[in-house]
């Protein structure tokens, strides 16, 4: 899928709308070779500072009270190695479809950032400021989208992109990595069934799924590779079901390692926190409990929250666990590769079980996952979910698996039984 030169408009768009999705569009074109170094000194000059001074590139703490303001406009930058620029012509666009949650906005402008710093034009497009806000973004983009050659985009379950999929008449299709999404997109593609996150699926849909169904069904149509149209995954997520004439390509976090670190590595533990309380998957009584309990376990001192977990929860955390409460302002992957970072890094299943093992590969850091308790799940948790989380830490490679609560239950009066 080599980019090819002489066309009006940009050869590759990119679509994305959280950080993470930013990110892997980075590593793709790193893998696909769409640059060429011009030198060994930073792009711009636009520098990270490293974590802990009074400007710390980890983020925000948060642990003497909640929430925090959207970082507009921060300036984020790398730790030294070769700058990319792009060649003439060969034309990568990242458009970013810009949420309203203003963690994730804070995190994706840094981003955006670090992908003009490597050369590539950044479009910022307001997608959600109001009512009328799609349809100015789908007017504004109809005509690139219709020249494109090649489409790459973060999240084929995304309303948005689905209805951009209609407009554009790309030859060649691409997903990024989208974490444990993915895995649910590709598998979900080879069953022929219809998109649906897998926290929601078991439920029924409602009027709005029913009104864009016809959408949904058009782009996994696009999305479904034919003759006319090569259909690409680039994943770090294991991918079983492979649909027919899809290509999949590995994503090792190359670019991440080459930009960042080696990290600084320190005692103790780090804890990785997850939003499965805010997609109602997870009771938080529960998840409190699990987090204070893991704390203690393994001595750890920061909790790194995930973008979308509530300031309330987290202030709560905080006060109840003693734990250093940080929200990054930039994906984990290049958080933990800057450093420092815990020679144990804690996690409940998600994405990051399988992407620190690739971004820290070589380093003396044990990543280790915590299962989710079935007594954990809420009333509304999809029939799925138990299975879907467990498959999440039950595929991840390099990773040491930690037993659940009712495991160590078990144990325990195994334990008391045989005395």
């Amino acid at each position: 899928m080599s980019p090819r030169a002489g066309s009006a408009g940009p050869h590759t768009l990119a679509f994305v709308e959280s950080p993470v999705q930013l990110l892997n569009v980075l590593e793709w074109a790193h893998a696909h070779a769409l640059g060429t170094k011009v030198g060994d000194a930073p792009g711009r000059g636009v520098a990270i500072p490293a974590q802990g001074g009074p400007r710390s590139g980890a983020g925000r703490s948060v642990a003497n009270g909640p929430g925090a303001s959207e970082a507009e406009g921060t300036a984020p930058g790398g730790s030294g190695g070769p700058s990319l620029r792009r060649a003439a012509g060969e034309g990568l666009t990242l458009v970013v479809l810009s949420p309203t949650d203003p963690m994730t906005r804070g995190q994706l402008r840094r981003m955006a950032e670090l992908a003009r710093d490597e050369g590539y034009e950044v479009r910022w497009e307001e997608a959600r400021g109001g009512a009328t806000a799609p349809f100015r973004t789908i007017g504004g983009l109809t005509r690139m989208l219709r020249r494109a050659r090649r489409v790459v985009m973060g999240d084929p379950f995304s309303r948005y992109v689905q209805l951009l999929l209609t407009i554009t008449r790309a030859r060649e299709l691409v997903v990024v990595d989208d974490g444990t999404a993915t895995m649910e997109f590709v598998a979900q593609l080879a069953r022929g069934e219809r998109l649906v996150r897998w926290h929601r699926k078991g439920g029924r849909p409602g009027a709005r799924d029913l009104v864009f169904a016809p959408v949904s069904a058009s782009a996994r149509r696009r999305l479904t590779p034919s003759a006319r149209r090569a259909v690409e995954v680039f994943s770090s997520m294991p991918v079983d079901e492979t649909p027919a004439g899809v290509t999949v390509t590995a994503n090792d976090f190359a670019w991440t390692r080459a930009r960042f670190g080696p990290p600084r590595l320190t005692k103790g533990a780090d804890l990785v926190g997850t939003s499965l309380v805010e997609t109602g998957v997870v009771d938080g009584e529960r998840y409190l409990e699990a987090v204070r309990a893991l704390a203690a376990a393994h001595g750890a001192r920061r909790y790194f929250a995930h973008r979308r977990e509530s300031p309330d929860k987290l202030h709560r955390l905080a006060v109840e666990t003693g734990l250093e409460v940080v929200r990054p302002d930039l994906p984990l992957e290049l958080i933990a590769r800057r450093g420092p970072i815990g020679r144990t890094i804690l996690s409940f299943p998600s994405t990051v079980v399988h992407t620190l093992p690739l971004a820290l590969v070589g380093m003396e850091v044990r990543v280790a996952v915590c299962e989710i308790d079935p007594a954990w799940l809420t009333d509304h948790a999809s029939p799925r979910a138990q299975g879907f989380l467990s498959g999440v830490t039950g595929t991840a490679r390099d990773v040491d698996r930690l037993p659940s609560a009712a495991e160590q239950d078990r144990a325990t009066e195994q334990g008391m039984a045989a005395g």
